[in-house]
């Protein structure tokens, strides 16, 4: 969903909880032992989620403050798919050399990703990974732009954002033709260069035209499930049964209206798309993919959240807010897992929701 400055203008069984624990932070929350200790130790990705949600001019250069970096490191999470929509070259490369700059800024808190290997060493660091990725795949102008990208430190790539571009057809188009002659050379070239394809935007049919013209898996990597709510931004039962016999992951989103059409809407809600993606396909194909920064978007200064929400098609049905209940604070993780706990899920699978499952799809794309 998220669209950056740049853009704007362009484009198991269950176990005994041995205490709590306080994490400090703006609104101190108490979590159980077990569900620290699932954070601590497993590699929590987060596959759609930006350092700042900010429309400002400065809103990239900016560094961030002593508290920002204290919520960053209270986070739990150790891997962020930083991505945006851009709607052509010179956004991209924009957007790309202000990303890292912003990561260059703060040696101690992002690591830069260039393969598989440095999503393990940023946790043994404690610094956060950083992979760079585009909402939208119409910065690819040419063909020769997937290695040329890549070359710049790109590892994912949406196929479309809501609308039309030369490769397919976005969620939000009135008709959706699939992928195009033109998005068939793209797909071959990202597979060629090891970039993972992200379909999370496209429309039901360039949703599915992707997962099949892909030689190897690919993502969703902020998306929930229509069968739970309806909207254009949703994904069917056949396409994550699709992605799924492609060894693919889908992460879900804690956006309100993607997660329930009626209130009340909270974590429960999003447990709820995450167990229905592990009931068709498996547990081995579900994880998360936040889609917003560590606060999320309805503390926006008003000018700007009534500006983003205007940037979306009708379709979108937005409600009087963007978050879910509880899923919008530094610290939604541990929120996210203890519901998890709840519900009795094992430790094991657990793990594989946290980042287990895209570490593992990471790694087979890159490889």
């Amino acid at each position: 969903m998220i669209q950056g400055a740049l853009a704007f203008g362009a484009i198991g069984f269950p176990m005994v909880n041995f205490g709590r624990y306080a994490m400090a932070g703006a609104q101190q929350r108490t979590y159980s032992a077990r569900a620290v200790a699932l954070v601590e130790r497993s590699l929590v990705v987060d596959m759609l989620f930006v350092p700042r949600i900010d429309f400002t001019p400065e809103g990239y250069s900016r560094s961030f403050s002593a508290r920002e970096i204290a919520d960053f490191r209270a986070s739990g999470i150790d891997v962020m798919h930083n991505s945006v929509g851009v709607g052509s070259k010179a956004d991209g490369l924009q957007f790309l050399a202000a990303q890292q700059g912003l990561a260059g800024r703060h040696p101690d808190l992002f690591r830069l990703v260039d393969e598989a290997a440095d999503l393990d060493a940023a946790k043994r660091e404690r610094r956060i990974a950083m992979v760079m990725g585009f909402q939208n795949a119409a910065p690819f102008e040419s063909v020769e732009d997937v290695a040329f990208f890549r070359g710049l430190g790109l590892r994912c790539a949406q196929l479309t954002y809501n609308s039309q571009n030369r490769i397919g057809s976005g969620s939000t188009d009135r008709a959706d033709g699939g992928v195009s002659s033109y998005g068939e050379q793209i797909i071959a070239k990202m597979n060629e260069a090891k970039m993972l394809i992200d379909v999370s935007h496209c429309g039901d049919r360039t949703t599915m035209d992707g997962i099949a013209l892909s030689s190897g898996p690919i993502a969703i990597t902020h998306s929930n499930c229509r069968a739970l709510a309806e909207n254009p931004r949703t994904k069917t039962d056949e396409a994550i049964r699709a992605l799924a016999a492609k060894s693919g992951v889908m992460g879900i989103t804690g956006v309100r209206n993607f997660v329930r059409t009626t209130e009340p809407t909270n974590v429960g809600h999003i447990v709820d798309h995450i167990e229905h993606v592990a009931r068709l396909v498996g547990v081995e194909h579900v994880g998360i993919g936040s889609d917003a920064d560590l606060n999320g978007y309805d503390d926006m200064p008003p000018d700007q959240y009534e500006r983003l929400k205007g940037m979306y098609a009708s379709s979108y049905a937005f409600r009087d807010r963007l978050d879910t209940d509880g899923y919008d604070h530094p610290r939604k993780i541990y929120d996210l897992t203890e519901e998890l706990i709840r519900r009795r899920h094992g430790d094991a699978d657990i793990a594989l929701v946290l980042g287990g499952n895209f570490r593992r799809l990471l790694g087979a794309v890159w490889t």
